[in-house]
Order: structure tokens, then sequence, then C-alpha cells
């Protein structure tokens, strides 16, 4: 027998993670990380906890996930196709299906190219680890999503972060850069944390003054912002000016799965190139279908937009109003931040509201930046203005509750 006691426990950097949830659950909190959707009703109301709740943390924005055309699509393709492909996009796994969704994502961005991924998170693990690698410089913002970190550590480029949103600052990191080395500047459309946008249109101006290639993650704009839900880039008139443009199925499409769309020549080779796209199974036929059935919808959803951005207007006020703390002085997307004193009584205030029939997404750190504690309200152009009074009424009351208003 060997002797086991002196090997170091490899759970033990979880230490003060494990400390803390179990001092969250020791109070009777409801854990806020465990939630469990018994019966989803619609794209704004679930049975959770035994209770029928409003969703406002579901990123479902465009409430296509019940969309009877996109349901009946799913159906149809898991008949005439079977649940799965089994096998990577270069071998088998590439159906009728695969290269209609990716028709789609190049009629609604009027681009050359569009890669699929199965999830949005490989598309940007894929997409930047493949393009920037050792030797080459990636200029990123802070606050990037933790895909984008994890795609610069696989593809081993140098990293330079800068300040959230600083355009000065994102052009002395450009300046610094070797004579001749690739350069990558990677940037998001919206930030899913405050739901504050980037100053796409001078930044991607500074990033192509030094010749540096840009990627936009628009996972949290595809579909609401801009005059064709195109994003950020679209509305910040820079659309053409931007090298890749990265998204995801999980968010306005309102299924599972990722994309790039690129106008780059030889963009195409990133099939044979790209390990995350190379080595895994492609996606459901269901889940393609879908993805495509809602995406050529997107492209005529302008209503559905203009009801979005009156929720946000609507919500962002009605919250600012009742003396909450927002993480942005006006809605710039569909994400309002509102900013809680600690994780102490951001648990008790996301508690009383899932008590109260309202579920947020509680965001702690170190997921977040500058350690706040958010509750983070993304909302659904399926919310009726009945159901925004209703969130702002469960807010009122769960916020009076536990003394933070």
């Amino acid at each position: 027998m060997h002797d086991m006691t002196s090997a170091p426990d490899l759970f033990s950097k979880f230490d003060d993670i494990i400390a803390l949830r179990e001092g969250l659950l020791a109070t009777g909190q409801e854990d806020p990380f465990n939630l469990v959707m018994e019966k989803v009703l619609s794209p704004t109301r679930a049975i959770c906890n035994g209770r029928e709740t409003i969703l406002l943390g579901t990123y479902n924005y465009m409430g296509m996930t019940f969309d009877p055309d996109v349901v009946e699509a799913g159906k149809q393709a898991l008949a005439d196709f079977g649940s799965g492909t089994t096998g990577s996009r270069v071998l088998n796994g590439t159906y009728q299906g695969h290269k209609e969704v990716e028709q789609a994502l190049k009629d609604f961005y009027a681009m050359d190219h569009a890669m699929v991924f199965s999830t949005g998170y490989q598309a940007n693990l894929g997409i930047i680890s493949t393009i920037a690698g050792k030797g080459d410089y990636i200029v990123l913002d802070i606050d990037s999503h933790a895909s984008i970190w994890d795609g610069c550590k696989l593809g081993d480029a140098e990293v330079v972060p800068f300040k959230h949103n600083d355009i000065e600052a994102m052009e002395k990191r450009l300046r610094r850069i070797p004579e001749g080395a690739g350069k990558l500047v990677v940037l998001e459309g919206v930030y899913s944390m405050l739901g504050d946008i980037a100053p796409l249109a001078e930044m991607v101006a500074v990033a192509k003054k030094y010749g540096a290639m840009v990627l936009v993650d628009e996972a949290h704009s595809m579909g609401f912002i801009g005059e064709n839900g195109r994003g950020v880039c679209e509305q910040a008139g820079c659309i053409d000016d931007v090298d890749f443009i990265i998204g995801t199925f999980s968010k306005s499409v309102g299924t599972v799965g990722g994309f790039c769309v690129s106008n780059h020549p030889k963009f195409e080779i990133m099939r044979l190139v790209c390990r995350p796209y190379v080595f895994t199974a492609s996606l459901p036929p269901s889940v393609v279908a879908t993805a495509e059935t809602s995406i050529r919808k997107l492209m005529h959803g302008s209503n559905k937009r203009a009801h979005l951005w009156e929720n946000s207007k609507t919500l962002h006020k009605g919250l600012r109003e009742l003396g909450f703390q927002l993480g942005t002085a006006e809605p710039q997307s569909a994400i309002i931040a509102v900013i809680m004193p600690d994780l102490e009584r951001g648990a008790a205030m996301w508690e009383a509201l899932i008590k109260g029939g309202l579920y947020v997404n509680l965001a702690r750190p170190p997921a977040t930046p500058a350690n706040m504690t958010l509750l983070r309200c993304s909302l659904c152009a399926e919310h009726t203005e009945g159901e925004v009074g209703e969130i702002l009424r469960i807010f009122e009351e769960a916020g009076k509750a536990v003394g933070i208003i």
C-alpha cells in the first residue's frame, strides 16, 4: 500500500471557494448557482423551485426558443436526419443543414465566409488560437470573456491587455509591438457583465492604423443591435473594417452553437487548421435546423428589436428611480446590471427576488470587473409591458426587504 497522506490534494486550491459556498448555504439561502427549471412555459416564464417565475436572466433576447417555425424545423430535422452526426465536420459530420445554417449566416451578415462551431466558447477558442500563435501579439480589453482569454492561452500568442474601453490605452499597447509582428485586436460589441458597449468606430480605426487584424465578439448584440441586427459593428458603421465577427446561437438565436463570419479571402483554410473545429463532433441536425430558421427570421426582426429597446429603457429608468445603482448611466443593450453592496447582500437580494417570482443572474467575483457583485437582468423581446411593470414591483419589494433601497 502506498502512503497517500503526504500527497498534495489537487482540490485544496478550491478550499476558499468551497468555504464561501458553504457559508452562503449555511444561512438557509437557496443556492443561486444550482437553480433547476422544472418546466419552461415560454421565453419569459418557467416553473423554478415549484413557483411560476418571470425569467430575466436567460440571454434569450429575441425570444426565439418557442417560435413555432423554429420548433417545427427542429422536429422535422430530428425525424429526417436523426439525433446526431456522430462525427467531425471534416469527416462525416457535415449534413445539408450545416451548409444551410452557414449560408443563412452569410446572408444575415452579407459576408463571404461563415464557419459554425459546436459552441460559442469553441468559436472564440478556435479562431483566436488558430490565427494568433507563438510570436504574434493579441491586444485585448481586460474585461474580455473567459472564452477569449482561453483562446489566447491555447494559441500561445503574447497577450497585451488594456483598460476596459480605453482607446488611448489600446493605442499605447499597439504602438509598443515590435515591427513586423503579427497583431490581432480582440474587442466585444456588448460586454456581458455591465451591458455596456465598446467605442468600436474609434477602436477599429486605431487598430487599422497600426496594421492589426480585428476580431469583434458580438455574442450579446447579434440579432438585436444595428439596423439589421448585425451588432454594434453595424451600428457604429465599421463592419467592413472588421476582419472577423464571432457570435453564438445560444443568445438571440435561441439554441446552441457558435460561429465566425469573415470576408478574408483565405478564411476557408480554417476548416483544416482549427483544432477545436476539426476535433469535435458537429452540431446535431435538429440544432442547425432551428438555428437556420431563427437566423432567417431575425433578418426581419425590426419590430421585435424596437420592442426590446423599449423594454430596456423602461426597466433601466424604473430601477434608477427606485434608487438602485446600475452598471450604465443609460441603457446600452438588453443587459441591465444592478450593482450590489457586497456578495452577502447580493445573494440575499437574489433570493428575495426568486421567492417573489423573478429570476435574475447573480454574478460575482472573479467573473465580474472590479470585484463587484451584480444582479444581471437580460430582457427579452417577448416580455410584455405588463411584465416589465411586474418586474419593477418585485424589485421594489425585495430591495426594501433586504435594505438595499
